[in-house]
């Protein structure tokens, strides 16, 4: 059973009147959606620079206002509890108001908190906003993760699908670039300000590229529905609708509500339990290696190259997924890149104080672990049907992003209780190994996706 054979229980179908889904799945994908999908990558590069920009500027913080370890494991983690609640708020949102709207506001409330972060004077209120911060990234991933799976179409949508989530490590990558010169300055201030004009600066192209999602109005059938779709279709090239089906009765059900339903229930558990035990594995990782870096005795800038290494093995990681998925089907390459990652956390943690070691160690690790994650955003996208997809993707993110902040907060935690860096990988990268058996027990992605 492919993705777009899902059937929609909002409508009824008829087969003179196919789902724009049905057209766009099987038709090519032309120009303005690659544009649209390649504007989705850059919005989830934003997300991704503005999430590590803590990770890069921690060194900064906490010599200038002497942050302890475990409270420092904290403050790195206050971006991603904001990830969560907006994932779980504001992705379902996105299946109420629509993809578009949700994703420009949380550009606002993106760049409005990069923009605050930087005249925080104290912990207190760095942690603010920062949290403040993670309400729109994470609402912002959910809609856009929905986006992208009904923008393709289905020939591509396993590599599509991973390619959008690649831009959350190569925003690292690129922005550390950057960042590297600015903290050799010694401003750790500079790294936010920095994130707050790249994502203001990516609201007009945003409105520009990205048109609303045509399964999204067919599902929720707003005024002229009909015209916003043919309108949407006409722009991809692609065959415009006749006329749109009755409605069926109970259209309007809460979609939160149809994740726990039979039929969904199984998939919904074992995916955010999956989701949940990995990224506490790789947000320990990401989170924590410029801060290790430094105490082993480099610098800032140094630290933070290693970083931009991890990330951009991470994205080479996630289009490797991508390629590979088109052969095994998503569910295999996820669980192989999971059986990666707690290999190479375990090797990350008995590393040598050799800088570019380090670098080599940190990228291969990165490799398998974003893979892991790219594959978790694509099985989520996958697994659910249009008129919900916003909310079971937003669910699974957002309640798996606990494990994103358990992560590096216990790691803190267990360092401040003078365990070494190899007993801490090892302790935490156990939940990558967790989320295979998650993972093998699910069945409706393993479904969705082969052919």
């Amino acid at each position: 059973m492919t993705d777009h054979e899902h059937p929609l229980p909002q409508v009824a179908e008829r087969a003179e009147l196919p789902a724009p889904q049905t057209i766009i799945d099987s038709g090519r994908l032309g120009g303005w959606q690659i544009a649209a999908i390649a504007m989705t990558i850059l919005l989830n590069a934003l997300d991704g620079f503005d999430v590590m920009s803590i990770s890069f500027a921690a060194p900064g913080i906490a010599k200038e206002w002497g942050v302890a370890r475990d409270v420092l494991g904290w403050v790195l983690s206050m971006e991603l509890i904001g990830m969560a609640a907006g994932s779980l708020l504001l992705g379902g949102l996105a299946d109420r108001i629509g993809r578009k709207p949700t994703i420009i506001g949380c550009l606002v409330v993106m760049a409005g908190g990069m923009l605050l972060a930087p005249q925080s004077t104290d912990v207190v209120q760095l942690s603010i906003w920062r949290l403040f911060t993670g309400l729109g990234i994470g609402g912002m991933l959910a809609a856009l993760n929905a986006s992208v799976a009904e923008f393709s179409n289905a020939r591509y949508r396993n590599l599509v699908l991973p390619l959008m989530v690649i831009g959350y490590p190569l925003g690292a990558f690129f922005g550390g670039l950057g960042v590297s010169a600015l903290l050799g300055g010694g401003d750790w201030r500079s790294v936010f300000y920095l994130g707050a004009l790249l994502t203001a600066g990516s609201i007009p192209l945003a409105l520009w590229l990205i048109p609303e999602s045509p399964g999204w109005l067919y599902a929720r059938r707003p005024p002229n529905a009909l015209e916003r779709i043919n309108r949407v279709l006409t722009r991809f090239g692609l065959a415009r609708m006749t006329a749109l089906p009755d409605v069926v009765p109970g259209a309007s059900r809460a979609a939160l509500l149809e994740i726990f339903r039979p039929a969904l229930i199984r998939t919904t558990l074992l995916l955010t339990l999956a989701y949940l035990t990995h990224v506490a594995a790789y947000y320990y990782f990401v989170k924590w290696v410029p801060k290790l870096i430094v105490d082993m005795g480099f610098d800032p800038g140094a630290a933070a190259g290693v970083l931009t290494n991890a990330m951009l093995g991470g994205a080479v990681g996630g289009g490797v997924l991508g390629l590979v998925a088109l052969k095994t089907g998503m569910r295999w390459a996820t669980i192989g890149a999971l059986a990666g990652a707690f290999v190479m956390l375990n090797i990350f943690g008995m590393a040598p104080r050799d800088l570019q070691v380090l670098g080599w160690i940190a990228a291969g690790t990165a490799f398998f672990s974003n893979a892991a994650a790219v594959g978790f955003y694509a099985l989520l996208a996958i697994a659910f049907p249009p008129n919900v997809r916003a909310t079971g993707t937003g669910f699974g993110i957002g309640f798996g992003r606990a494990g994103a902040v358990m992560g590096p907060a216990v790691a803190g935690m267990l360092f401040a209780g003078g365990m070494g860096l190899q007993g801490v990988s090892l302790i935490i990268s156990a939940g990558s190994l967790l989320a295979i058996v998650a993972i093998y027990l699910v069945r409706a992605p393993a479904q969705a996706e082969e052919r």
